[in-house]
């Protein structure tokens, strides 16, 4: 499946309570019903003040068409629909969020692991938006990141849900992926990759260790962005 990664950041002037209360009251009403859109994630993030961003929207799509239509290709952070509802929502995002200041990423999610059975309405989600090492080719970072770190990411401990996202126009997009990892406990998740006030961490053993040391091998840690929430499920017609 398809789907596009907001990663939100809110207008100058704005509390982040004061953000969350008109996404979640005025623009997802509209969002939610983008035509194409099969199911709608929000992210809250758990510690706002240390958080990166202001929560991530992901809106799924069963074919990559109805994603642009809907929202554009990858090409640009803005876009300018031509559907009923997709416009509208466009629109609305002047009244809230910093669009220039928002990255995004369009891809398609590969499901690496699930316990759960699909179901992360409630979960703790690590999103990591993956940005290659220098002298690396995106087709290298893939296939190191698939072939030998994803083995080792899918075993962390406490890890119930590992999903990544590859992107569908790697020469236009932000990052060269996004790993999202899921946790049922907020606590298992911060001893294996740390909170959110710093982008590094020091894992303390077993597989977290092992995939920390690993990242050093494909990854600009400095560069990459990392955001932990509890997701929210807005809407599920997959």
């Amino acid at each position: 499946m398809y789907k596009h990664i907001a990663l939100l950041v809110r207008q100058d002037g704005m509390s982040h309570q004061e953000f969350v209360d008109y996404w979640q009251t005025n623009h997802t009403p509209i969002a939610k019903d983008i035509e194409g859109v099969v199911r709608y994630h929000q992210v809250l993030p758990t510690e706002p003040e240390h958080a990166e961003f202001d929560g991530l929207a992901e809106l799924y799509f069963e074919t990559l068409d109805d994603l642009h239509e809907a929202l554009g290709s990858p090409g640009s952070r803005d876009y300018d629909p031509t559907k009923e509802i997709a416009a509208e929502a466009r629109e609305d995002v002047n009244n809230f969020l910093a669009v220039e200041e928002r990255p995004r990423i369009i891809g398609e999610e590969i499901v690496q692991k699930d316990e759960v059975g699909g179901d992360t309405d409630g979960l703790y989600k690590h999103s990591a938006f993956l940005v290659r090492q220098e002298g690396m080719t995106h087709e290298e970072f893939v296939d190191y990141w698939q072939t030998n770190h994803t083995p080792i990411a899918r075993e962390i401990e406490g890890v119930v849900k590992y999903n990544t996202v590859i992107p569908t126009d790697p020469g236009n997009a932000e990052f060269d992926g996004v790993a999202e990892l899921y946790f049922e406990d907020l606590s298992k998740l911060y001893r294996a990759l740390g909170s959110e006030g710093s982008r590094d961490y020091d894992a303390p053993g077993g597989k977290a260790k092992e995939a920390r040391e690993d990242v050093d091998n494909f990854l600009a840690i400095a560069e990459r962005p990392r955001f932990i929430g509890q997701e929210q499920l807005v809407k599920d017609e997959s």
